[in-house]
């Protein structure tokens, strides 16, 4: 069980492509999809687990990749193949029991605006949209793919300190 956690901000939904990458992708001559990942962003989501935040992934992508990335950092909440990802966060609040503003959501492109303005605490990367940057209540400094997540991650975590 984990311990709760007192700050607002309970748990963190994160768009993949573009936040958890750096919005790049690669396919071989067998069509086979690559993506990279940033060792700080995993490190984050595990040392925001340990603290007792929540994680989920809401992606418009259906990839296998986005069940890897899961995986590998202990999410089970995986809304995938996401048209509307407003609808998603949505039904994340129901089933996780979590107000929208106990939840903050990072995303990165137009298709994630109608989820940032549902959320507690709205985030973009610093490589996002500049239509998505302009509507969110913070830009991390540092890209997707390139540590914004835990960037996020330890500020979220330093503010809960502040209050306690």
């Amino acid at each position: 069980m984990k311990n709760e956690f007192p700050g607002r901000i309970k748990a963190i939904a994160l768009d993949v492509d573009g936040v958890l990458t750096d919005g790049t992708f690669t396919w071989d001559t067998n069509g086979v999809e690559y993506k990279s990942f940033c060792f700080l962003d995993i490190m984050g989501v595990s040392i925001g687990s340990q603290a007792g935040l929540s994680f989920f992934l809401i992606s418009g992508e259906a990839s296998p990749l986005v069940d890897r990335i899961a995986s590998k950092l202990g999410i089970a909440d995986v809304y995938k193949g996401c048209k509307d990802k407003a609808q998603a966060f949505k039904t994340l609040c129901e089933k996780s029991g979590f107000k929208a503003s106990q939840i903050c959501f990072m995303g990165d492109d137009v298709n994630d605006l109608e989820a940032l303005g549902l959320a507690g605490l709205s985030v973009a990367p610093a490589n996002a949209h500049e239509s998505v940057k302009a509507k969110v209540m913070m830009v991390t400094r540092n890209s997707g793919g390139r540590g914004a997540v835990r960037e996020l991650i330890d500020f979220i975590l330093s503010e809960t300190k502040k209050i306690e």
